[in-house]
């Protein structure tokens, strides 16, 4: 990545208006109605589907969320505020995200949806296979190191592999050696999924800085699902005070510059249950993938103290100990 994208930029002119003010006229609150086509975050091919919850949920947040955006553009000379939207999986990130977006947009203050997905290094399927390697290359190692390798045992593990079963805790019933496979490869794959080796935080974080800083215009990246699919849009920013990021790892340490977390929250059995009803059949995910989600929900929990709001599954706006004492012995 050229140290020079996003740090040379024309910045937009002194602005006239007080967007402090401006926001701060839609308070009282008034429940509002959503059209079924409303703009979303900039993925390429992701789809959307908007339903009664999320625009719920999205105006329960909102009057709270004016109020914090105003407070902050009052503190930046440009008057420009970033939000993030973050959550795990099946919270909502990208629906809620764009009915926000939608609110801001039409009470006169412009706002931007960036999809933190656009910003792994890799594209997903090489990702996910990365996501694999690192946990079969931290856990074959962690048992060498344990002193429980032996060439009979990785016959067995290499069959649990051939069938993507090796990240069933059920392969250890029996099996006290298994425990050091699963223990390294739970390790070695927190190490890699949300840091700074699977995703450019760096970038992420200058686009912030630079949207902070006036620029009128900013680089953005996009990315789609195979190889051939990823390009930069110069985006015009010219006429937007609030940027919109909606990504799981949106309240990440390794981001710099997000003014207002927003965390939707779900509890690990509220998650299991949602992945469940959308898989057809009824079937739950692979162990690896349910390995995958409680490593992120774990990553979520341990940043949730630095939310300036947070949103329960059931819609409601909790304070952090009572989103603490809602999340206790869920870990």
């Amino acid at each position: 990545m050229s140290k020079s994208m996003n740090t040379n930029y024309q910045k937009i002119n002194k602005l006239s208006k007080n967007y402090a003010e401006e926001i701060l006229k839609v308070l009282p609150w008034e429940t509002k109605e959503v059209p079924a086509e409303i703009p979303h975050g900039d993925m390429p091919g992701d789809k959307i589907e908007i339903g009664e919850s999320h625009i719920a949920k999205a105006n329960k947040i909102f009057p709270v969320l004016v109020k914090e955006i105003a407070e902050k553009m009052k503190k930046n000379e440009n008057q420009r505020v970033v939000v993030s939207v973050c959550g795990g999986s099946g919270v909502g990130k990208s629906e809620i995200a764009s009915v926000l977006a939608w609110f801001l947009n039409q009470s006169g203050v412009g706002a931007y949806i960036l999809s933190g997905d656009n910003y792994p290094h890799r594209i997903p399927m090489y990702n996910d296979a990365e996501r694999l390697h690192v946990f079969r290359e931290s856990a074959v190692r962690s048992m060498v190191e344990a002193g429980d390798y032996t060439n009979e045992r990785f016959a067995e593990i290499r069959s649990w592999q051939q069938e993507d079963t090796d990240a069933d805790k059920k392969h250890a019933e029996g099996n006290a050696w298994f425990e050091s496979y699963l223990a390294g490869g739970r390790k070695g794959l927190s190490e890699y999924l949300g840091t700074p080796y699977e995703t450019d935080f760096d970038e992420v974080s200058n686009i912030i800085s630079a949207f902070k800083d006036g620029a009128a215009d900013i680089w953005l990246r996009r990315m789609g699902r195979d190889a051939a699919s990823l390009w930069y849009e110069d985006v015009d920013f010219s006429d937007k005070q609030v940027l919109i990021i909606e990504w799981t790892h949106g309240n990440s340490d390794f981001l710099k510059g997000v003014d207002i977390p927003v965390l939707l929250n779900s509890t690990p059995a509220e998650t299991l249950a949602h992945r469940r009803a959308r898989n057809r059949d009824g079937k739950t995910d692979s162990a690896f993938t349910t390995m995958v989600l409680e490593i992120e929900q774990g990553k979520l929990h341990s940043q949730a103290c630095k939310a300036k709001i947070i949103c329960s599954k059931n819609g409601e706006l909790i304070s952090f100990d009572e989103y603490t004492e809602l999340m206790k012995d869920q870990f």
